[in-house]
This record gives structure tokens, sequence and C-alpha cells, in this order.
């Protein structure tokens, strides 16, 4: 089952989501009449056998109440998690791990969330780390891949080795890229929302005991004591209704896409020894009476089905559990049973004694001096970056680009983070550039570090700029809303400093734009079922690539226009549609790929498959081209095919111009 398929199974768990939250409001509403008719009676005096009378509306009032009670809750919490990733993290005790740390553990994280985002052509996620909790754990959240945060235990860190704790955040980017985020963020909302009755029921027992204050001692105090008791633990009661909804609702919907996250991470990774470990230590911790993956947050009862393993034992932890039980997951992963791990493996780990492989050393920043001292050899002049894209889709082998001391340093900088940004858009050997004049008007004082980091660049291959930019993530993203929005103004208005947008403008600034706008991390609706509803917008699309693959591919715009024509026949194209070079301004673009973006999920691969017969799918794609479709999958919230992908694990690829 493929991205796209995917996003479709989730969205239809969606709707199954909307009929269990209805089947737990009907059952909490007839519960509520239930126990309120039993209150009237007992406090009327009336047998409980024969007829009774209720005052008028009663029923009627009780349930618009309950109602209330429910989707207000709901409602609430959903606006609550409007930041997305970042919120859920906050929900828990999460710290975001800086991107220019110094600390060993931490930094081997970031490397390793660094290698997975640039495998996966998506943004680099940010990182935090549940400082206080010594389990092994972890789970990723946000609206869209864009925006996602991966949160792990600091047991997680200390207690597993690199390539297990690789495994483990290579299941939190399979849940990143199956579409599970944006479904496990609405059933937080919904499982919220049906679980407030009983937690109104709780603070009804407390203002029984505790704000009494105003009430006339004796007699009365009691009466009033036990009428709040006998109404507080009655809806305590029936809270449990709402949990146990809840459980069911958290079983349907992410017991199965576990085993799928477990087999997408050993598919990416390419090692089921690096997961299938860490769940054996989990096992094993848990079975010598330390919960392996315990968190003891108040909140993570309620976050219990983003995490990679169950986070409490709970008495309906069997039929009804979030997680499959980590013996089957480690039978499906090994095919067959496997032993616990020994106290040698379980000890936590010490990384300045870890053996550090191979294919981890161009991963390891080398910016503070604790680093450097790990190994002599590791003292050079530039930092490597590893391109992990071939775990995902090639033989297995890392592409790796180099980078300088100060573009490491900067790019994990959220203060000098956008100087490199602007670097990114100057031809440093062009002193006459709009763009250069720009900037020497209006930051006299960073041009000459601007220009250095520039000129740094333009030794990387080209194919590395892209996904350099994804590096810069993180540090961006620390930057307040205010200060995202002024930058992307200034990037505007640099561009627009010479009258015309380039494709090297066009594609960072369509990335910018999607990655770190003030409505970046906001849920996407989907409007449009299939891409006929939308061909105004495909012209746009279709067009563009056409007229930059012309020169490239040396055909005639409309004959590869045509391409896509082929490969869209509900369309119904030809050659008239396509338009004009001219006609086809950035805020045309941007219009088309904001709506685009609301296509549902099995529809986009038409779409795409439209676009690579335009750019030759299967020839190799020059870097122009590639860095176009990828630019366009950034804003469609899409992975990168594998064609595009390829173009940049391999560093020898012939420099093309961007321009």
């Amino acid at each position: 089952m493929n991205f796209f398929e995917q996003q479709d199974h989730a969205r239809r768990q969606s709707r199954m989501l909307v009929l269990l939250f209805a089947l737990a409001v009907i059952a909490i509403v007839l519960a509520v009449n239930i126990v309120m008719a039993l209150l009237w009676i007992l406090l009327q005096g009336q047998p409980l056998a024969g007829a009774h009378h209720y005052p008028h509306g009663f029923f009627f009032t009780n349930t618009c109440i309950t109602v209330l009670l429910i989707c207000g809750g709901t409602m609430i919490e959903i606006f609550n998690l409007r930041d997305g990733g970042d919120a859920v993290a906050r929900m828990v005790g999460g710290r975001q791990v800086s991107p220019n740390t110094i600390d060993l553990h931490e930094r081997r994280l970031l490397n390793i969330v660094e290698e997975m985002a640039l495998a996966s052509g998506i943004a680099c996620p940010k990182v935090y780390l549940l400082a206080k909790e010594e389990s092994i754990n972890a789970f990723a959240a946000g609206y869209n891949p864009n925006e996602a945060v991966v949160v792990l235990t600091q047991g997680a860190l200390t207690r597993l080795t690199r390539d297990e704790l690789q495994g483990v955040v290579g299941h939190e980017f399979s849940h990143i890229l199956n579409g599970d985020m944006r479904l496990n963020l609405k059933l937080l909302g919904v499982t919220f929302g049906i679980e407030m009755v009983g937690d109104f029921g709780r603070q009804a027992l407390e203002f029984a005991w505790y704000n009494s204050d105003g009430i006339e001692a004796g007699f009365k105090l009691a009466v009033f004591r036990i009428i709040a008791f006998i109404f507080g633990f009655a809806f305590f009661v029936i809270g449990y209704i709402g949990l146990f909804f809840g459980r069911v609702i958290k079983f349907a919907v992410s017991r199965q896409r576990e085993y799928l996250a477990d087999a997408s991470a050993i598919q990416f990774t390419r090692n089921p020894d690096g997961l299938g470990n860490a769940l054996r230590k989990i096992a094993a911790l848990s079975d010598k009476g330390f919960s392996g993956a315990y968190i003891g947050h108040r909140n993570a009862e309620q976050l219990s089905h983003l995490f990679v393993s169950a986070v409490r034992p709970h008495l309906m932890a069997g039929f009804f559990a979030t997680h499959p039980p980590l013996q089957e997951r480690l039978r499906r992963i090994y095919g067959r049973e496997v032993e616990m791990p020994d106290e040698q493996e379980l000890r936590v780990q010490d990384v300045r004694n870890f053996p550090v492989p191979s294919d981890a050393l161009p991963a390891l920043a080398y910016a503070s001096t604790p680093l450097r001292a790990m190994r002599t050899d590791l003292q050079e002049a530039s930092t490597a970056i590893a391109l992990a894209a071939a775990h995902a889709y090639g033989d297995g082998t890392l592409a790796q680009i180099r980078l300088s001391p100060e573009i490491d340093r900067v790019a994990h900088d959220p203060a000098e983070a956008p100087l490199l940004l602007y670097a990114l858009f100057l031809n440093p050997a062009d002193e006459r550039s709009p763009q250069l004049q720009y900037l020497l008007e209006h930051m006299p004082n960073q041009i000459a570090q601007v220009k250095r980091l520039a000129a740094a660049i333009v030794q990387l291959p080209e194919n590395a700029r892209l996904p350099l930019l994804d590096l810069m993530m993180p540090a961006l993203r620390q930057l307040s809303v205010p200060e995202r929005d002024a930058m992307l103004a200034q990037f505007q208005r640099m561009i627009a400093s010479d009258k015309r947008v380039s494709l090297h403008e066009f594609v960072l600034q369509t990335v910018l734009v999607r990655r770190l706008a003030a409505q970046a991390n906001r849920a996407v609706r989907i409007k449009y079922a299939t891409v006929n509803e939308l061909r105004a917008e495909c012209l746009v699309l279709f067009s563009l690539l056409a007229h930059v693959a012309a020169p490239l591919r040396k055909e005639a715009v409309a004959s590869l226009f045509m391409r896509a024509a082929h490969a869209s026949p509900t369309l119904a194209l030809s050659e008239k549609d396509v338009s004009g070079i001219d006609a086809l301004s950035y805020s045309r673009i941007k219009l088309a790929l904001d709506k685009l973006n609301q296509l549902a999920p099995l529809a986009n691969p038409a779409l795409i498959k439209s676009l690579l017969a335009i750019a030759g799918e299967q020839a190799a794609l020059p870097l122009p081209l590639a860095d176009l479709l990828r630019a366009i999958c950034a804003a469609l919230e899409a992975p990168m095919p594998p064609t595009v992908a390829a173009v940049y694990t391999n560093t020898g690829w012939p420099a093309a111009s961007l321009s």
C-alpha cells in the first residue's frame, strides 16, 4: 500500500471515527438521563416502581447539557491543538532540543532525524525530549509532514544504540509519511470530549468536599455533601463509558497502523535489528518490573495511541489495547520467536564510549569541542551530512555532501539561519545583482557574512542546496511567527528587486512559504475528489513544467504538454490549452498549488504521474526539473517520487544551472 493509499485509508478511518464518536455520545446521553432520572426519584422520595413525573423538558435539558459538554470539550481540545505537533509535545512536558546542542546524546539524535528527513524529502522535523522519562518510547505528531515534530524519552537516548534509535525514529517517520499524524490529532480531540463527563464528575466530587464554606454546618452540610457525592460519583462512573469508547476508538484506529509503521520502518532503514532490538529492550525491561515504555506524565494516557509502545499497564490492555503485543510485533519483524536481551544490553549507554560506525561518521556535527574529542580522525576541516535516501529508494549506500563548518553551524543556529537563506538566493560572482544591492541597502551589517556563506554554498554540489534548506527548518521554526512573516516578506522584496522570478527563486520561495508561513502548520481540508474539478490548476502546473523542460529536453513546449494530456485523458487537454510563460506568474502558480493541495489523496498519484510524464520519468532528470518537482511535492505535502529522489542521492550528478 503506497503513501496515497495510506492517506485515503486515514480519511476513511476518520469517517469511522465520527461514527464511533456518535455512538459514544448516544451511550453517554442515555446513561446521564438514566442517572438523572434515578436521582430525581430519590430526591422526591418516590418509589422506584410505578409511574414518575418529571419537570417539563427534563430529559431534553439533560441531553443538551451532556452533548454541549462533550462537543464543547472536543472543540476546545481541537482548538488547543491548532499548533499541531508543538502543542502535543508540550502536553507531555516536552522540551525542544536545540538544533545547535552540544549534548552528545541529543546531537546523535538530531543527526539521525536529519538523515531520515533528507532521505524522505520532507522538512527536518523539530525534535522534543521528555527529559524526565527514563523509559524507552517516542511519538510523532503534527497536521502534515512539513510541520511534524518527533518526541523521544530520555531513556530512548541513553538506553538505545545508534541503530536502535534509528529504528525508533524510522518508525515515527513512517507515521509521518503514512498520514497517521492528522488522524491521531483528530483522535485526541474526540476522546477528550467523550471523557469529559467523567472529568466533570471528578470535579464535582472535589467541589463537594473542598468548597462547602458557605454552607451552614450540621445537617444541611451533610445533605449537601451526600447529594454532591452521589451526583459526582454517578457522573464519574458514567465517565468510564467515555473511557471505554475512547479506548475502543483508539484500538480501532491505531492498532493495525502500528504493524504498518513497524514494517515501513524496516523498509526505510533496511535494518530489522534496529527497531527489533529496541522493542526487545522495552519488553525485557517490562518483564523485569521496570515498565519499559511507561510515561509518568498525567496526560500520557490521553496520548497513548501516539507512542511506539503502550504507556501504561491497563485493565483493558488485552483486546482493547491501543498497541499490539510486543511479542507479536517482534514475531512479525523477525518471522520467529526471539529471546530477550541480557543485562549488558539493557545498561544505560555512554555516548562517549560508543564505537562510531562508518555510516554514522558523516552525519556527526563537529562544531563542538566534545564531539571533536570523540575521535582524532574527526578533526577535519569540513562536516559531512549523509543523504540517506538510498535507505528508502536505492541500494543501501549513502551519498555524502560535505558542508563547511560555518555552513553547518549557521544552519543549526536560529539567529543566523536566515542569513544562510539569503545566501542561497545570491550569486556571489555577480557584484551588481539587484538582490545583492537590496541586501547592501537593507542589511549592511550582515552583508559580509551573507557573501561569505554564498561563496561556501557555491562549493557544494548543486543537488545539495534544497536538502540544505530542509536541514535548516528546525532552526528557522524556532523563530516566532512575526519573525518568520517578516523574513518571508523580506525574501519577497528581494526577489522582486530585479522584476523577475527565476526558477531557482521560485523553487526556494515555494518551499519556504509552504513550510514557514503562518498557516503552514494548519490542517488542510480536502475539498476536491478528482483532478477534473481542478482542470485550470492542472493546466498551470503542466504548462510551467513544460516550459522548464523544453530547453532541457530539446523538445517543443506543446509536445511536452501533450505528454501530460495523454497521462490525464479525463482532463481532455489539447495543445491550445498551454499557457504562455508570461501568464505563469508566481501568484497564479501559488494559488494553483494551494487548491491542488486540497485534492483527495487517491487523486494525487495521477497528477504526479502526469508531471513525471512531462519531465521524463524513465530517464535521469536534470537538476532544474528535479528541484521544481521537489518543490511541487512539498507544496502538495507528497513524498518525492523515486525518480526525483535519485537526483539528490547521486552527488556525482553533473552540475546544472538553476537560473
